[in-house]
Formats: structure tokens, C-alpha cells, sequence
């Protein structure tokens, strides 16, 4: 069965946003190494996310949002209470208020329309609410953007968003550890996530060390 509580004996609580920009294999592997840490996860995934996961990747991951929590939490082997999916409508979920939301957000990929969005302070799915939560309530969030080129509007919502104290990761992994494979390159780019959000990691140990 669905946890119908969150328990409160995690190491901490973050909200995972998957909008529909490239880059899926960087959320699956963020969404394991979360669940690995012991950290509660609230998952959002826009429409588009879905479509661009199923393009990208071999990930079979059920359409409908219950089944999609009961597939990854037997997946990742996640405690009860720990995942929770709600649909990109609920807005009855935690992470749409200010009094129930985590006070960390990472949105791995995120489109420039989500970017958009969210630098407008206009919510139309339960992603975008749940960045505007982040942000009312001075928490943390960090965008992983993936475009190119940058157009000057795609630019400037950055900035404006990096002027309000947002994180800005654009998903540009280093190639001075001689990756030897794809793997590689996305674990670089997660540590780095993890890194800025102080989840434990052990995939890469850091710039000279």
C-alpha cells in the first residue's frame, strides 16, 4: 500500500522537478542517489517530461501517478513515506503550500519555459507552484538548465532568477576526469547537484581531492 503519512525520520525532505528539457538521465539518476541518501523525495514531472523520458531513455515508467510511486519506491527500494508523486493538478499536496513544502527544490532538466515561469511568478502546473513556494518562503532552489543557444529572454529570466537567490547549474558536465563513459559524465553533473543541496555523496570526491 501508499504511505499515507509523511514520516518525519528522514534525513531531510526535497521536492525533485522533472520539466520536459533534455536531460532525463540526469533526474533518474538524482531520484536514485536521493532515495539512497535516506532523503524524502516529493516527485513532480510535467507532461512534457513524460514524453521527452520515454525519448530519451529506456525507462519503462508508468503514466499514471499512483502506479509511477509504487513503481520507483519498489525500484529504489524506498522506505514507506519516503517518494510521493502527486499529479501536476494536486493541488492538495504539501509542496503547494508555504506551510507543508520542503525548503529545498531541484528542477533537473528545466526548460526555459518552466525557467519562464517561474521567474514570472506564473503557476500553472504543481511544478511550477511548487518553485514559487521555494521561493516565497526563502528556501532553497536549484534550476538545471538544458538549451542552447540562450536567447537574451532566456537569459535575462535567469539572471532575474540568480538575482533572487536562485541556483542556476546549467547541465555542463566537466570532462577533466577523462569520463570514460555516459554514466560518467552524468555522475559528475549529479555530485555536483548534490553537492549544492548537502546530500552526502560518494561519486565524486571533488576537484583535487
Amino acid at each position: 500500500m501508499l504511505a499515507k503519512a509523511e514520516s518525519t525520520t528522514f534525513n531531510k525532505r526535497i521536492t525533485l522537478g522533472i520539466s520536459g528539457a533534455s536531460g532525463s538521465q540526469y533526474a533518474v539518476r538524482l531520484l536514485e542517489l536521493l532515495l539512497a541518501a535516506d532523503v524524502q523525495v516529493h516527485l513532480l514531472m510535467s507532461d512534457a517530461a513524460k514524453v521527452v523520458m520515454a525519448t530519451e531513455t529506456d525507462e519503462n515508467w508508468p503514466a499514471d501517478n499512483k502506479s509511477l510511486q509504487l513503481y520507483l519506491s519498489e525500484k529504489y527500494n524506498a522506505r514507506a513515506g519516503q517518494l510521493f508523486v502527486p499529479s501536476s493538478k494536486d493541488w492538495f499536496s504539501p509542496v503547494a503550500s508555504g506551510s507543508g513544502a520542503p525548503k529545498q527544490m531541484v528542477i533537473c532538466p528545466c526548460s526555459m519555459g518552466t525557467v519562464a515561469a517561474v521567474a514570472q511568478g506564473m503557476s500553472t502546473n504543481l511544478l511550477q507552484r511548487a518553485a514559487d513556494v521555494v521561493l516565497k518562503e526563502r528556501g532553497q532552489l536549484v534550476l538545471i538548465p538544458r538549451e542552447t543557444p540562450l536567447s537574451p529572454i532566456h537569459l535575462e529570466n535567469m539572471l532575474k532568477l540568480s538575482r533572487l537567490g536562485v541556483t542556476i547549474m546549467p547541465a555542463a558536465p566537466g570532462f577533466y576526469r577523462k569520463p570514460e563513459t555516459l554514466d560518467d559524465l552524468i555522475d559528475l553533473m549529479v555530485a555536483r547537484i548534490l553537492d549544492h543541496i548537502d546530500v552526502e555523496q560518494s561519486i565524486y570526491a571533488g576537484w583535487g581531492r
